[in-house]
């Protein structure tokens, strides 16, 4: 279950900002009805370092962005403001962008000079207000039967951004 645009439709915003922080506990089923409260037994009052989560990833697709529901995006920012008060770093990972710029599809090594490619990560970053320095445009495997260097660099140097910004979030936490 993901988050859906209707008010009361897959998971609770409070039940994934209560996840980042490490407040679920193992086994802790996700229900449309209600979030979890701080009362409830699968709730984690004192979560430790290994409960919680060092960095939020959204993974959006591209090629259908600008047509993402309000309702949902608005979700999306109250996660965002709430996970940002606590300094934890946010990225997305833009999905399919071979499939929203013809240029790309043909030659994934004009990611980055794309006009195209360029308009869809500005719209995600003022829609939901994630720098562009942390949003990582990617191609899916999806029909391909071997690996493909190009593809490959474009995911692992998202991952690699993520895992940095993990480790720069929890040594600042070590720090205090």
């Amino acid at each position: 279950m993901g988050l859906e645009p209707a008010a009361f439709k897959g998971s609770h915003t409070e039940d994934i900002i209560s996840a980042v922080f490490g407040h679920l506990k193992d086994g802790y089923k996700f229900n449309e009805e209600e979030p979890l409260n701080f009362k409830d037994q699968q709730f984690n009052q004192n979560p430790n370092l290994s409960d919680q989560c060092f960095c939020l990833v959204y993974v959006l697709p591209a090629d259908v962005f600008q047509y993402t529901d309000d309702r949902l995006i608005e979700k999306l920012k109250i996660i965002r403001k709430r996970i940002s008060d606590k300094g934890i770093p946010q990225v997305v990972v833009m999905t399919k962008m071979d499939e929203a710029c013809p240029l790309v599809n043909k030659d994934l090594r004009k990611m980055y000079t794309s006009k195209k490619i360029k308009e869809k990560m500005e719209l995600c970053s003022a829609k939901l207000g994630v720098p562009l320095t942390n949003i990582f445009p990617v191609k899916n495997y999806h029909n391909e039967i071997d690996t493909d260097d190009d593809i490959d660099v474009l995911l692992l140097k998202a991952l690699e951004q993520i895992v940095q910004l993990a480790d720069d979030r929890l040594e600042d936490i070590d720090s205090y």
